[in-house]
C-alpha cells in the first residue's frame, strides 16, 4: 500500500499547494513544488510557524515573493503601479525566495550588477530599489498579522545608487526655441508651442479633450481643466491660455470632434516621436526633451516675476489651495501672468546670461508662424484682459 499523503496539501496545475486550517487560520499558499514530501516538509514548517505564533509570538518566517501580491492589492489606484510590476518581475527571480528578515542591499547586488550589465539607467535601477525598500518598511510598520506582528521586526537599509549623469533641465531660449520649432512638423510645432505657453507635460497635451474646455465669457476667454485622474500629481489641472495658447486652440477647433491635437485625423499618442529626435539634431539640440518645454514656461515665468504661488498654479504644481476655483480677479492675474511669457524683452535677459548666450538676442526679429515669442506693441497685456468680475465659485 502507498503511504497516505498529509491533509492539506492539494495538486493544482503541477504544483503542491497548502489549503488547511490552523490554530482557527486557514492557510492558502504554495508550496512552489511538485515534489510531495518537499511540499510536506514545507507544509510542517508553516504549521510549525503558527505554532509559535500562536503559542510563543514569535514571528513567522515570509519569504519576499509573498509581499509583492500585497503591495500591489494596496495600491492599484497608484499612477505608476505598472511601471511598479514590471520591476517586480525583474526582482522576483533574484529574491523571490529569500526571507524578509535576510534581505539587505548584499543580497540585492548581484541584481545591481546584472542590470547594469544590461546598460540599464541608474534611474530605472533605482526603481527597483525603490519598491523594495517600500515595501520592507511596510512589512514593517503596517503589514500586521493575525496575532497583531508586524511582517518584519524592522526595515534593513536599502541605499539607492548615486546618480551623477542625471540629466539637468534644459530650459529653451528664444533663439533655440526658433531653431528646434522651426525644425519640428506642423502639428508638433502647435503641440510644443502649446507646451511652451502653458506648461503642461506630453500626455497631458496628447490626451487633451475639447469636453474639458471651461468657457469663461465674463473674461472672453476659456480655460481647460484635467481631470486628475491623468495628471501626474492625482489633482486636476487648470489650464490658463494665453493669446499664443488660445491662438492655437481657436485655430483646432474643428479638426477633430474629440481631441485637440490631432495628427491624420487621429490623436497623438506622444510628442518625443521621430520627427522630435530629428528636428533636434537639425538645430543642434540633441539632449532637449518634451518636458524641458515645461521647463522654459516656468523659467520664463520666474524672469517675468510672476509670484511663486501664481507659477504653481498655472504649472499645475501641487499646493494647499483649490486650484480650480477661482474668482475674476484671481484667473485675470493668471492670464496676464501666462501672457507675461509671450514677451521677448530685456525683463527676461537673466535667463539668457545665466546660460551664456551672446548678448543682444533681444534685438533680434523672431520668423512669423509657429514659433511666436513677441508682445505686440499696440496690444499691451492688460487689454487682453477683461477687467469685468465674477463671482468666486463655491465648492
Amino acid at each position: 500500500m502507498g503511504r497516505k499523503r498529509v491533509s492539506g496539501l492539494i495538486m493544482r496545475a503541477g504544483v503542491w499547494h497548502i489549503d488547511k486550517v490552523i490554530f482557527g487560520r486557514r492557510i492558502c499558499q504554495s508550496t512552489g513544488t511538485s515534489q510531495l514530501e518537499e511540499a510536506e516538509r514545507r507544509l510542517a514548517r508553516v504549521m510549525e510557524e503558527a505554532r509559535q505564533a500562536q503559542v510563543y509570538g514569535v514571528r513567522p518566517s515570509r519569504t519576499f515573493e509573498q509581499a509583492p501580491a500585497k503591495f500591489v492589492l494596496e495600491n492599484q489606484r497608484k499612477r505608476s503601479l505598472d511601471d511598479d510590476i514590471l520591476q517586480l518581475n525583474h526582482l522576483m527571480p533574484w529574491i523571490g525566495r529569500e526571507s524578509l528578515d535576510r534581505l539587505h542591499l548584499g543580497v540585492l547586488q548581484p541584481w545591481i550588477e546584472q542590470r547594469q550589465r544590461e546598460e540599464k539607467a541608474i534611474g530605472t535601477i533605482n526603481h527597483g530599489l525603490k519598491i523594495v525598500r517600500r515595501i520592507l518598511n511596510l512589512a514593517a510598520a503596517e503589514w500586521v498579522d493575525e496575532q497583531g506582528l508586524t511582517w518584519l521586526q524592522s526595515p534593513p537599509k536599502i541605499r539607492l545608487l548615486p546618480d551623477q549623469h542625471k540629466r539637468s533641465p534644459h530650459p529653451l531660449d528664444w533663439e533655440e526655441q526658433e531653431r528646434l520649432f522651426g525644425e519640428l512638423p506642423d502639428y508638433l510645432g502647435q503641440m510644443a508651442l502649446f507646451a511652451v505657453n502653458t506648461g503642461c507635460r506630453d500626455q497631458e497635451i496628447c490626451s487633451l479633450l475639447w469636453d474639458w474646455e471651461v468657457s469663461v465669457p465674463q473674461l472672453g476667454t476659456s480655460v481647460f481643466i484635467i481631470p486628475g485622474a491623468l495628471v501626474k500629481n492625482g489633482d486636476e489641472r487648470l489650464i490658463v491660455l494665453n493669446r499664443f495658447a488660445k491662438s492655437i486652440v481657436e485655430g483646432r477647433r474643428r479638426a477633430h470632434p474629440t481631441h485637440v491635437f490631432t495628427y491624420k485625423g487621429r490623436p497623438v499618442g506622444r510628442m518625443m516621436t521621430s520627427s522630435w529626435k530629428r528636428a533636434r539634431v537639425k538645430a543642434g539640440l540633441t539632449q532637449v526633451r518634451v518636458h524641458d518645454l515645461k521647463h522654459t514656461f516656468g523659467r520664463r515665468l520666474r524672469a517675468a516675476g510672476v509670484s511663486f504661488e501664481d507659477r504653481q498654479d498655472l504649472l499645475g504644481h501641487r499646493s494647499g489651495r483649490i486650484t480650480t476655483h477661482y474668482s475674476a480677479a484671481e484667473l485675470s492675474r493668471l492670464i496676464v501672468a501666462a501672457n507675461s511669457v509671450c514677451c521677448r524683452d530685456d525683463t527676461q535677459a537673466g535667463l539668457v546670461v545665466l546660460r551664456g548666450s551672446t548678448p543682444g538676442w533681444a534685438t533680434q526679429n523672431s520668423r512669423k508662424g509657429h514659433q511666436g515669442g513677441f508682445c505686440e506693441p499696440d496690444k499691451p497685456l492688460k487689454s487682453l484682459v477683461s477687467p469685468v468680475g465674477i463671482e468666486p465659485t463655491t465648492t
